[in-house]
């Protein structure tokens, strides 16, 4: 048991993120340094523990190492000093003992006094002091004295044990916030928002608490923001359970049940271990209203909720934790002897909706918004004509103006109280229409086969034929091929005779041919189709369906030039829907070529397609602005692609469309990463990973994770190392593992986590060893012996060095250029290492081949970097 060992294992803390891992650390340092019998290095380790458990989630056990720390304070201050670290400790401590109901309130009046005294003494500010004399009035509901208080912190001047200048307006504005003051809250928030503070629980919590406030102010979308910053922050930190409850409650009343019942599962473990029972009752609170808005709205039926224990119903979660709250408040009350905290419960689990809803993403507010109506022509609307009407209504369903063909329906069915026979078999073809549109195919069935019997009787068997190729190809779209092919061969072989060279024998045709290209025989399709004639319209038709066949058969190029031929044809008859079609097919083609310079005319036809896309094409415009977006990601202009990539994902998800939903999502992700929208980034791509594990598609599953770990590391969040890490694991090309390695070590050493960073260098260069990358091997060693002497290992990172020296001799000779630029940094960073460790005249040797090496690449900076070090060790 070594006062070293104790030094490394604090160090190794130090990496850590507070939680489990880091307290483990710590209470190991802890037991070894009172094995060695070194009292003054335990206080110090204790008084790190006290820090621990604070900030790891069990502020219980802080007591202890507190009470230990502060008896040697007091008994010999010369040997165990730290006195206005101790006097900070104050602080965790009386916050601390309000939070659990078995420690008497006097226990709580004793710390505070006893910190006054200490302060006073100490000639310290009693700023502090007030601020948590005012937090005790305020958890015991007497606002009287929490206000006497809150004017004392408020005017008491600030010094080096007040709260940072982020924790200490935090707390203000919660108070304000609560008392129902919410402009003073947001107004004393805003200087801590608009600043940079270090600090480990902000911006967070000022965000959380604001929460309220911006809801109740109408500052709707600073709420959004609010919430979605400060959960990302608070979600990994058991000791954040509190805040994490003020989450789900705010999702609970902005109409976020969704989201708020991923975070309740998320986190229901942690009622376990919650850090205090007053974490627990507010968790439990938030979670009870939360299960009772899906309840109310409907949403509750046969849905279960995953937890430690197994699967648990809505309703009886429900109780559990209405019950639970309810307890703990009945138990904080009669501590207390006020009402305060059953009132906060019962205030919650009673508490409605703010707003109706709230959205958190651009793309959630979209799908609400009806698109708006087209226009139907005046002629249609005045019409009074039953067989006008009928023949306006054919032509515009013809042209893929599914509005105006409705309207003329609808206007038909107004003025034709009794139609004939003919005008009869019409209407049907128009209710089949209707039925295929609303996406009832047997209905439409139906329909058309009366139809086909009513032009029978009225001996029009043209339209007969019509209605039972419409039949075929509907048939064969269901999966019932034999049927549907025997249909549509036996009514176009009748119309050849009845009506030859006529539309309707053309369009049966063209419904064969689609229905044999959907088959997977382009082949045989091709094989109906002839020179194309008729109107401009026809030619658009057949040249389209013409250019799927082409794209059945892997004639690209063909394909082009139908798809070309249709818009233009589809152009002259003024066809909107026809052309959107064509244009946005031609599009896809012509974006399998590498961009150019000067207009891209794929984009200029998606434009197009866009443009003539009705409003009611819900799916086709969706998938317009998801190619279109794709297609902006590709020319790199990725803030313009978020735009129609959010009208996509918005879309889709109106649609229920979730593999394009999934697809759109990790576009989305891509765009917003490349805009620096880095917090949507992150939330976007969470969105998308789920649902590629539900379509199974592993691939794309792990490029969710990707941008999420760059929007993190893009963030700062030490999450983005984990995430890096985890993908590594999950790769099989070592290379690619390798890669992905090095940027958690990248992530852990901006964050000066030296000690963890040279764990991830080391492995990174395992695996580029094992991926036959020489160089890659010599970057990760060196790297990792740098983080070694950062983190206070410097033998370890002189030894780690020695041996990627070793390592330059494996690199291929047929990059020289490479071989001396590696050698050269190898040497500077050497040199650097050799004088931390004083040993001077080998550093500067170091430096004389860093110099040399640099300078015969040209590398004029790194050059002056060496010479500079260099000369500097020659003054020592």
């Amino acid at each position: 048991m070594s006062v070293d060992d104790v030094y490394e294992l604090m160090q190794r803390a130090g990496d850590l993120p507070y939680g489990e891992a880091r307290t483990v650390l710590v209470e190991d340092a802890l037991r070894r340094s009172e094995a060695a019998g070194d009292e003054e290095l335990a206080f110090r380790v204790r008084m790190e523990l006290t820090g621990a458990y604070q900030y790891g989630g069990e502020p219980a056990k802080a007591f202890t190492t507190f009470s230990r720390c502060l008896t040697q304070h007091d008994r010999d201050p010369g040997t165990f000093g730290q006195g206005e670290r101790l006097l900070w400790h104050f602080k965790w401590v009386v916050n601390s003992l309000t939070l659990f109901p078995e420690i008497p309130l006097d226990r709580t009046y004793a710390v505070l006094d006893d910190m006054e005294r200490r302060y006073r003494l100490g000639g310290h500010s009693l700023h502090a002091v007030y601020c948590y004399r005012h937090a005790v009035a305020r958890h015991l509901g007497d606002f009287e004295e929490a206000d006497r208080w809150y004017g004392r912190w408020h005017t008491a001047p600030r010094d080096q044990l007040s709260d940072c200048e982020g924790c200490d307006p935090s707390a203000k504005a919660y108070y304000q916030s609560e008392r129902g003051r919410h402009e003073e809250a947001v107004a004393i928030a805003a200087p801590v928002l608009n600043a940079e503070i270090n600090c480990t629980e902000q911006p967070q919590s000022i965000l959380t608490n604001l929460l309220t406030s911006y809801l109740h102010s109408g500052r709707l979308d600073e709420a959004g923001r609010a919430h979605r910053r400060a959960y990302r922050l608070v979600r990994p930190n058991i000791r954040d359970l509190s805040d994490i409850a003020e989450h789900v409650r705010f999702c609970a009343l902005t109409g976020n049940e969704a989201r708020g019942l991923e975070i309740l599962e998320r986190h229901l473990g942690w009622l376990d271990r919650a850090p205090s029972p007053y974490s627990a009752m507010a968790f439990a609170a938030a979670g009870a209203l939360l299960l009772r808005r899906l309840t109310e709205g409907g949403f509750a039926d046969g849905l279960t909720l995953r937890r430690p224990s197994g699967e648990v119903t809505v309703d009886r979660l429900r109780e559990e934790l209405s019950a639970q709250a309810s307890g703990l408040a009945e138990r904080f009350d009669a501590r207390n002897g006020t009402s305060r905290q059953g009132d906060l419960v019962r205030g919650t689990l009673a508490a409605e909706p703010v707003v109706e809803h709230l959205p958190l993403t651009p793309y959630a507010r979209r799908p609400a918004a009806a698109p708006s109506p087209v226009p139907v022509p005046e002629p249609v609307r005045e019409a009074r004509d039953p067989d006008a009407l009928l023949d306006a209504a054919d032509e515009a369903w013809r042209r893929r103006e599914g509005a105006t063909a409705l309207a003329a329906w609808a206007r038909f069915d107004e003025v034709t109280p009794e139609p004939t026979t003919a005008q009869a078999g019409r209407r049907h073809d128009g209710l089949g229409f209707e039925a295929l549109a609303a996406g009832d195919s047997e209905r439409a069935l139906t329909f058309w086969r009366r139809a086909a019997e009513l032009h029978a009787e009225a001996g029009d068997e043209a339209r007969a034929q019509n209605a039972l190729s419409r039949t075929g190809a509907v048939l064969c779209d269901m999966g019932r091929t034999d049927e549907g092919f025997e249909l549509l061969e036996t009514s176009l072989a009748r119309l050849a005779e009845s009506s030859p060279g006529s539309r309707r024998e053309r369009t049966a045709g063209l419904r064969l041919a689609t229905a044999l290209t959907r088959a997977g025989r382009p082949q045989e399709a091709l094989e109906l189709f002839t020179e194309p004639v008729g109107e401009p319209m026809d030619v658009a038709e057949v040249e389209s369906a013409r250019g799927l066949a082409l794209l059945g058969l892997g004639d690209a190029p063909e394909a082009a030039t139908a798809f070309r031929r249709a818009c233009e044809n589809a152009r002259v008859a003024d066809a909107g829907p026809v052309l959107a079609e064509a244009a946005f097919m031609l599009a896809q083609l012509l974006m399998d070529a590498p961009p150019t310079e000067g207009p891209d005319e794929a984009l200029d036809l998606l434009n197009e397609a866009m443009a003539r896309t009705p409003t009611d094409q819900t799916h086709l415009r969706a998938t317009v602005h998801a190619v279109r977006g794709k297609r902006m990601l590709t020319l790199g202009r990725d803030a313009d692609a978020v735009e129609d990539l959010i009208e996509a994902v918005a879309a889709f998800t109106a649609v229920g469309a979730v593999p394009q939903m999934a697809h759109t999502r990790l576009d989305l992700a891509f765009a917003l990463l490349g805009a620096e929208r880095h917090l949507e980034a992150a939330e976007v791509a969470e969105e998308a990973g789920p649902m590629f594990e539900r379509l199974d598609d592993a691939f794309n599953e792990r490029r969710s994770r990707y941008v999420l770990a760059e929007a993190q590391r893009l963030m700062g969040e030490e999450g983005a190392a984990d995430t890096f890490a985890e993908l590594a694991r999950d790769e099989a090309d070592p290379g690619t593992s390798a890669q992905l390695m090095e940027k958690a070590g990248d992530v852990l050493t901006g964050l000066d986590k030296d000690a963890a960073a040279a764990e991830r260098f080391a492995a990174a260069a395992e695996l580029f060893g094992t991926a036959g990358d020489a160089y890659g091997v010599v970057r990760a060693r060196r790297r990792a012996a740098m983080c070694l002497a950062w983190s206070g290992r410097l033998d370890d990172g002189l030894r780690e060095m020695d041996g990627v020296r070793e390592a330059l001799g494996a690199l291929p000779a047929d990059n020289p250029a490479a071989v001396t630029w590696e050698t050269s940094v190898t040497s500077y960073d050497q040199a650097r290492l050799l004088a931390s460790a004083g040993r001077i005249e080998e550093a500067v040797a170091r430096t004389e081949e860093a110099v040399e090496g640099f300078t015969s690449l040209d590398e004029q900076g790194p050059a002056e970097a060496a010479a500079k070090l260099r000369e500097s060790l020659l003054d020592r």
